[in-house]
């Protein structure tokens, strides 16, 4: 083996990790939707998490990517660390996907039937197709579902260089030399555990393990522990990841560390008996693709099946390991470890808007309480709410910016759009909470009172509001568009009836049953009031662009569904209602 094959092996390396890198993006821009949908169903039972870890590793073919992302959701509070446990376990089994792919490499045989199965035969088609899908089509759906074929040729085209250029080793003494020092089974361990730690994945290090196999030179004996010692490697991310996490994060990164710890150190026991005792023959054979596939799954079969029954002790244990503090921690709203999984981030920054919805919504109707209860309690506890709504307007629109920033879905991006549209209108419809508060006090401060008549008529503005406010709140929540539709006429009920009010108003001050200082007061109230319903309206707009997928045409469509025979009759159904009389 000669400088070059050492070139070659490099760069089939390089062309390996890249491949897989790029077709694991891909697959989690394309699964996005499906990835929400899984971790919707999370729940404290362990099977059930369990099953959800493997499928998504499977998705995203990187167990590191999955723990990393439990480990920010543990952070965030979205995932407990019982849940954790289970997702962490399914991901060590889901990895093995990756090894299964890699073993159709060494298909071997002159059938055509196995030609076709071999990677060098087929991924050049792959590639085509790949490459047509990446550049000519314009679908963003296409687009990544060309990366994924892409990145497999990529992958595959690296795994057989690095074959092939190792092949020359098989002659080396100091290589041969090498595995025998392998069979010990502590070294073995300790250099999968290594080699995997630097490249921080274990998909790769397996195959790496299955490259090396085509010199021949690579025993079961060597291959097992090897193998075993790249679980314990991978534990590397995870644990890196949980700095400056609260203990909870801690403690998930460190139940990965010990399921695998302990799975390794009870299945190096029982591969040692069996060796000493029985001295099976095959641990002398050469490792093949596909026995490496066989021996990778089966370990992590084995030690699941032992340690998912003993999840609660796990916990226990980890519990005393990273003992709870005296000192409260703060909560982790939203966690920038989540970004390496967009879909998720995205899912997360979703549910603080919602979050920030429903206490928008419980602001303005304090708001609207303190124009006729104002107490110094509730005054304090608006301006807390529009404190929150700036919160949460400043951490969202900082994150979804970020996210924004990668490479995602266009139905993701698309999303991130319309959350960062939302969450400013939110955040005003606060603001307009502290304007209606303020309002109220300087009523309050200067002893001035609305006429009975203008009580009245606030009332039916004030009501229309509140039911605008409440389908605006329910439409953005359960992303209804069919509510989301009747907002636009009910707006604009509240419009006419502003007008209404403030004509109204303008005759009491000509018959001077109402002060000019009153006046003042009674047209910032409107002006509150309408604002708040407009910002209703562009929210209700975005989920109907969202629902339409585009979000340049809000005022087109706003003027289409008011010309349309639904939105005519929604519109008289509201004026109904919310008639002034007299």
């Amino acid at each position: 083996m000669d400088i070059f094959d050492i070139l070659t092996m490099v760069g089939g390396l390089c062309l390996f990790l890249f491949g897989m890198n790029i077709m694991g993006d891909a697959l989690e821009r394309r699964a996005g939707s499906s990835l929400r949908t899984l971790l919707g169903k999370l729940t404290s039972n362990r099977m059930l998490g369990f099953l959800t870890g493997l499928a998504v590793t499977a998705v995203i073919q990187s167990s590191s990517a999955t723990t990393v992302m439990v480990v920010g959701f543990v952070n965030s509070g979205l995932l407990t660390l019982k849940q954790a446990i289970g997702v962490i376990m399914g991901a060590n089994v889901g990895t093995t996907v990756t090894a299964w792919i890699l073993s159709l490499g060494g298909i071997e045989g002159d059938a055509l039937f196995l030609q076709l199965l071999k990677p060098s035969n087929f991924t050049p088609i792959l590639a085509l197709i790949g490459i047509i899908f990446y550049m000519f089509l314009k679908d963003s759906k296409k687009k990544d579902t060309g990366m994924i074929l892409l990145g497999f040729a990529v992958l595959m085209f690296g795994m057989d260089t690095m074959s092939g250029a190792v092949k020359g080793l098989k002659d080396e003494a100091w290589f041969q030399q090498l595995f025998l020092i392998f069979t010990n089974p502590i070294l073995g361990v300790l250099a999968g555990a290594i080699l995997t730690a630097i490249i921080q994945s274990s998909s790769a290090s397996v195959g790496i393990l299955q490259a090396l196999s085509a010199t021949g030179q690579v025993s079961y004996a060597a291959a097992i522990p090897i193998i075993m010692g790249q679980n314990i490697g991978t534990c590397i991310t995870a644990i890196l990841s949980s700095f400056g996490t609260n203990k909870n994060a801690k403690r998930a990164a460190i139940v990965h560390l010990l399921f695998n710890v302990i799975g390794t150190g009870i299945c190096l026991i029982l591969f040692m008996l069996a060796n000493w005792i029985f001295s099976p023959a095959i641990l002398g054979e050469s490792a093949s693709y596909l026995g490496i596939s066989i021996c990778h799954t089966a370990f992590n079969i084995i030690c699941t099946s032992i340690l998912l029954p003993c999840g609660g002790l796990l916990e226990k244990l980890v519990c005393k390991l990273v003992p709870d503090s005296k000192e409260p921690e703060a909560v982790v709203e939203l966690d920038e470890r989540l970004l390496t999984t967009p879909p998720i981030a995205l899912q997360s920054c979703r549910k603080l808007t919602v979050e920030m919805a429903a206490a928008t919504s419980e602001t303005l109707k304090q708001g609207i309480e303190a124009l006729t209860a104002l107490t110094p309690e509730l005054a304090e506890k608006i301006r807390k709410g529009e404190a929150r709504g700036d919160h949460y307007e400043d951490i969202l629109g900082t994150y979804l910016v970020k996210l924004s920033a990668l490479q995602i879905s266009e139905a993701d991006s698309s999303e991130a759009a319309m959350l960062l549209k939302a969450i400013g209108d939110f955040e005003r419809i606060s603001d307009h909470s502290v304007n209606l508060l303020e309002a109220a006090e300087e009523l309050s401060q200067k002893g001035l009172q609305f006429s009975d008549s203008a009580q009245k008529e606030l009332a039916v503005l004030v009501s229309a509001v509140s039911k605008v406010m409440d389908l605006s709140v329910e439409a953005f929540v359960n992303n209804d568009y069919e509510t989301a539709c009747q907002i636009e006429p009910l707006e604009q009920v509240i419009d006419d009836l502003k007008d209404q009010l403030r004509t109204r108003h303008i005759l009491r001050l000509q018959q001077g049953s109402c002060s000019i200082e009153t006046g003042f007061i009674w047209a910032d109230l409107l002006t509150s009031l309408e604002r708040t319903s407009d910002h209703c309206s562009n929210i209700a707009g975005g989920i109907i662009d969202l629902h339409n997928h585009d979000l340049n045409t809000h005022e087109a469509l706003r003027s289409a569904r008011t010309e349309s025979r639904s939105y005519q009759i929604m519109y008289q159904e509201y004026s109904k209602k919310y008639r002034l009389n007299g």
